[in-house]
């Protein structure tokens, strides 16, 4: 190459990366209008947890199958959403119909002028013969953040509380990626482990620069958000491609909500987040779950609903092929729940959903108005094939 066009070249090549590197991430949608004309599908469900004389919030369930038994895990309060005194409480069944009563896992500690801290749950994850459980902790004004975990080997006895090191409230338990790295859908950030326990070596992470944030949980995604020109994102789910691109969707809540979920992206393991983006899938302000089905179909589980804002039905199943657009579309739910306890943001009809795959069925554990935990499952033969 002629030294008069060595510098157009590396200039070229420059430009060529600059836009690779700064490229927009791939545009994932659905195309949910209402719920007239979707399929419904045949389900069986449970009901886990109702209240009857006190501790009348129940949120943030998860699902897993341990060792031949289904456990479900859960946020537990006296009246009102995230309350002082606020633990963490589980649920056994061998059939998935009859449910044991409910055991406390966690137990707040006290913070300033000796009132009792706040507890959330934030799933599970399963290493070989051992299932450990998350679960954050903060004080009655959301200061001073911490994430524990405890573990078990036969679902009874549990071990001391384990200090995670992470200054975060998880919207879901860690999930592993094809390296075998762990990571957590946090609001804003979505902390990472090599260490295949789960118990160790954990580094938070985030698309916000480290100096926008100290700690992650359900008040503190407003401040960095704002400082940053984007609408209050909060509450992550993300799935893999076959390239090997984290997808993370984020919900948008407050006064930002435009019924629109945003996305970020990781091309390097998660190590790296993009510049989050709206995406044209529609949101009606309420936690998801996305994933992967046996047939390498992926899955999204939600609201979807953007009619009736925060009213969270129907639940909805939505699948794609690609990962890009999610276009078959089932409801799983819609019956109402009749609210027993009025509390601080009690209200939703499906909230949260965390889903399961196992056995050829499709789990989804919900919470009924804040108040309820019920359990839905589905074959997943009703799906056809991909």
């Amino acid at each position: 190459m002629k030294k008069a066009l060595l510098p157009v070249f590396i200039f070229i090549l420059i430009i060529l990366f600059s836009q690779r590197a700064g490229s927009q991430p791939v545009v994932i949608s659905n195309n949910y209008k209402n719920g007239n004309g979707l399929r419904h599908l045949k389900i069986a469900r449970a009901m886990i947890y109702t209240p009857q004389v006190s501790w009348w919030y129940n949120h943030h369930p998860s699902i897993i199958c341990f060792k031949g038994k289904l456990i479900a895990i859960w946020s537990n309060g006296l009246i009102g959403e995230d309350s002082p005194g606020q633990r963490v409480v589980y649920s056994e069944s061998t059939d998935f119909v009859h449910w044991s009563p409910v055991q406390v896992l966690a137990l707040p500690s006290k913070g300033p002028s000796d009132t009792l801290n706040v507890l959330t749950a934030a799933g599970f994850y399963q290493y070989k013969d051992t299932l450990v459980a998350y679960y954050g902790e903060y004080e009655q004004h959301r200061a001073n953040t911490r994430l524990w975990a405890k573990y078990t080997t036969d679902g009874k006895h549990w071990s001391e509380p384990v200090d995670i090191h992470l200054p975060i409230i998880p919207n879901h338990g860690p999930e592993a990626i094809k390296s075998g790295r762990l990571i957590i859908s946090g609001n804003f950030s979505f902390p990472y482990t090599d260490d295949p326990r789960g118990l160790s070596g954990w580094k938070m992470t985030s698309f916000y620069p480290s100096d926008f944030y100290t700690q992650d949980n359900s008040a503190a995604f407003y401040a960095p958000a704002k400082r940053w020109g984007l609408p209050p994102l909060c509450e992550g789910s993300f799935f893999r491609t076959d390239d090997d691109v984290l997808h993370m969707l984020l919900r948008v809540t407050g006064n930002g909500w435009k019924g629109r979920l945003w996305l970020t992206e990781s091309r390097d393991n998660g190590t790296n987040w993009s510049k989050p983006v709206e995406t044209p899938f529609t949101d009606n302000d309420s936690k998801f779950h996305f994933g992967r089905l046996p047939d390498k179909r992926f899955y999204y589980v939600g609201i979807p609903d953007t009619l009736h804002h925060y009213d969270r039905t129907p639940l909805v199943l939505a699948l794609s092929d690609d990962g890009n657009y999610f276009d078959k579309q089932y409801i799983i739910a819609d019956e109402p729940y009749q609210l027993k306890q009025a509390g601080l943001w009690k209200g939703g009809q499906y909230g949260y959903p965390h889903t399961m795959v196992w056995n050829g069925y499709m789990y989804v554990i919900i919470s009924r108005q804040k108040e309820s935990i019920e359990v839905l499952r589905f074959k997943l033969d009703q799906l056809g094939r991909k």
